[in-house]
């Protein structure tokens, strides 16, 4: 492990220490979404309160596992994911969000689909590492967290920090043979 890092310690949203809010998702191609987001300060009353909109926002969208702000209109390096119940999640660490967050070990590459609250109509084969090692900090605070995932939730993981990078999983796709209307609306 890497010096100064732990995992996730317990943390749960019930320390960001406010209600969150539900806010409006956007879609492409709102320019927010190919836009980099800045790194943000953790401990920032904005922060936190973005957090906590993250995770309410994504608890009342059926089948949503993560969401980014810049998916709610916000230009951050800030998301929330929750695998918990998803029946392709093997390693779970419950809701959590992350500022700042990258990816600092990725292996074992394989192609799965993704679809995204973000573009509605769509969903696309994208290949990601299948296990990953991504660090950031957790908001509210300045404890620095590593995190090693495998499976559906390193997938999610790298979907949502592709936003804070201002990429959609379109960016990613290996061409138009891999991007499909998708059938089901959840």
């Amino acid at each position: 492990m890497t010096a100064g890092y732990a995992g996730l310690g317990g943390w749960t949203p019930d320390a960001l220490g406010v209600p969150g809010e539900v806010r409006p998702v956007v879609a492409a191609p709102d320019p927010v979404l190919s836009r980099p987001g800045p790194e943000v300060d953790p401990a920032s009353a904005e922060v936190v309160q973005l957090a906590a909109d993250l995770v309410a926002t994504m608890r009342v969208s059926p089948g949503c596992v993560g969401l980014a702000a810049p998916q709610v209109g916000v230009s951050a390096r800030v998301f929330a994911v929750d695998v918990t119940g998803h029946p392709k999640a093997v390693t779970v660490h419950g809701a959590f969000v992350l500022c700042n967050a990258r990816v600092v070990e990725a292996t074992r590459w394989k192609a799965g689909r993704e679809g995204c609250m973000s573009v509605p109509d769509l969903t696309g084969d994208v290949k990601r590492a299948s296990r990953l090692v991504v660090e950031g900090v957790l908001p509210g605070s300045a404890a620095p967290v590593r995190l090693v995932t495998d499976g559906f939730e390193a997938r999610a993981l790298q979907h949502e920090i592709d936003h804070c990078a201002g990429l959609l999983f379109l960016d990613r796709v290996a061409g138009a043979h891999a991007i499909y209307q998708r059938k089901v609306y959840l």
